[in-house]
């Protein structure tokens, strides 16, 4: 099926992020996306951060409200700590708002911030910023498109 003029192409997005400004653009597509507690996974051994979540489509603006499952993965990770975030309850719904990276003293390293509404945050200290993201199938019409107060 030919794409309407001024769609985007229906291919997953795929980022990498090996600085802060890298990572400002993750979290530009990731602001809205809804994940539960349990699709957050750290594995120590790998030194492994992993969250699965459903993100609302920015880049399809063009078209209706999208969201679609994706995956953003950490490497190099030493520890996380959480605050606000029940880990006990992994059916409970996070909205994550932003994610930043704060340098350590002593680069390469530093920690990675996820904010999520509701004043929880999740921060895992890492050997240096190495993230991907990457969506992990087709998108679906979303029930409605994220507003923000002014």
């Amino acid at each position: 099926m030919a794409e309407q003029a001024g769609e985007l192409p229906r291919t997953g997005l795929k980022l990498l992020a090996e600085d802060a400004e890298d990572l400002s653009v993750i979290s530009a597509a990731l602001q809205d996306a809804v994940l539960k507690v349990g699709d957050i996974v750290y594995e120590a051994g790998p030194k492994r951060l992993t969250l699965a979540m459903n993100r609302f489509r920015w880049e399809g603006q063009a078209r209706r409200p999208e969201r679609v499952r994706a995956a953003l993965q950490f490497g190099g990770v030493l520890g996380v700590a959480a605050r606000r975030v029940r880990r006990d309850a992994a059916d409970a719904v996070l909205c994550l708002l932003a994610v930043t990276f704060e340098p350590a003293a002593e680069p390469p390293g530093g920690t990675v911030v996820l904010a999520f509404a509701g004043d929880a945050d999740l921060r895992a200290e890492v050997e240096c910023l190495d993230a991907l993201l990457t969506d992990l199938g087709a998108p679906w019409p979303a029930k409605r498109r994220p507003v923000h107060g002014a």
